[in-house]
């Protein structure tokens, strides 16, 4: 089956209401203008249909009741000698009509609104402007085709090496930590072999040491027994019991403290020992 077989045709746009107007020839380069045709008595009114069918788009005019083919105008470039606006409005349009045997004639053909001109326009615009893409990607297409490749596989018995962080390696020995982002404060690992330093205390101030003295304790005689350590305990209750001595010498405690004190040097004193 033909590629053109194949091309279906879409249609692109549709304005009810269109006329047709015979125009003089060209007398000059400056272009058409719509004011040197009888715009009050056109020679033919009806629908106008943009279909496109491959690249190609075509301006058909149909009556608009029977859809009867009046004319087309096959067009296969835009702007182009096919379709082409006049110097003195945006309403007018000179197209080139086509019969079946290559005959071809100017025409010239108005729209009563100035929004359909405008939508008639950015028809044919959008269509060659798909031409254009579709033209670029074949050509790539084609260079793409054409190019030779690049073969990017592995050639028999090639191999490659990847040195991939935060692995271990073959030794044995693993890969350093990393030190953590902006996100939070963390610290260096030490050095191999290294201590880690013991933060020193403070020393405590003076005055919270004598507020935390405790008392020395009470020192007793080795040669006190268990059974003196109970009678010491006893011995408040018992002195309650036992009448103490109105006679007690008042200078022997005095004595009994010098003698006491174990490996004191004697000293000169001028008083008198009774």
């Amino acid at each position: 089956m033909a590629a053109a077989e194949l091309e279906y045709e879409s249609v692109l746009c549709v304005k009810p209401d269109v006329s047709v107007y015979r125009i003089p020839p060209r007398t000059s380069n400056r272009g058409y203008r719509a004011s040197d045709w009888k715009l009050d008595h056109p020679d033919w009114t009806g629908r106008l249909r943009v279909t496109s069918k491959g690249k190609t788009a075509y301006v058909k005019l149909e009556d608009k009741v029977s859809g009867e083919l009046f004319a087309q105008a096959p067009i296969d470039q835009y702007p182009g000698i096919a379709v082409e606006t006049v110097t003195d409005s945006s309403r007018y349009f000179v197209i080139r009509i086509q019969d079946g045997t290559g005959r071809s004639a100017f025409i010239g053909i108005g729209f009563t609104d100035r929004g359909d001109a405008f939508d008639f326009n950015v028809s044919l615009q959008d269509h060659f402007k798909w031409v254009k893409q579709e033209t670029e990607i074949s050509k790539e297409t084609l260079e793409a085709d054409t190019r030779p490749k690049l073969d990017l596989g592995f050639k028999e018995g090639q191999t490659i090496k990847l040195n991939i962080g935060n692995m271990t390696t073959k030794k044995g020995g693993a890969a350093k930590p990393r030190v953590s982002g902006s996100g939070g404060l963390s610290l260096l690992p030490p050095p191999p072999g290294g201590k880690t330093a013991v933060p020193s205390i403070p020393p405590a101030s003076s005055t919270s040491i004598a507020n935390h003295v405790s008392p020395p304790p009470m020192l007793k005689s080795s040669n006190m027994s268990n059974a003196d350590i109970l009678l010491d305990l006893d011995a408040p209750a018992c002195a309650s019991k036992t009448p103490t001595s109105t006679t007690t010498d008042v200078w022997g405690d005095f004595n009994a403290a010098s003698s006491g004190v174990p490996n004191q040097a004697p000293q000169q004193s001028n008083w008198v020992q009774f």
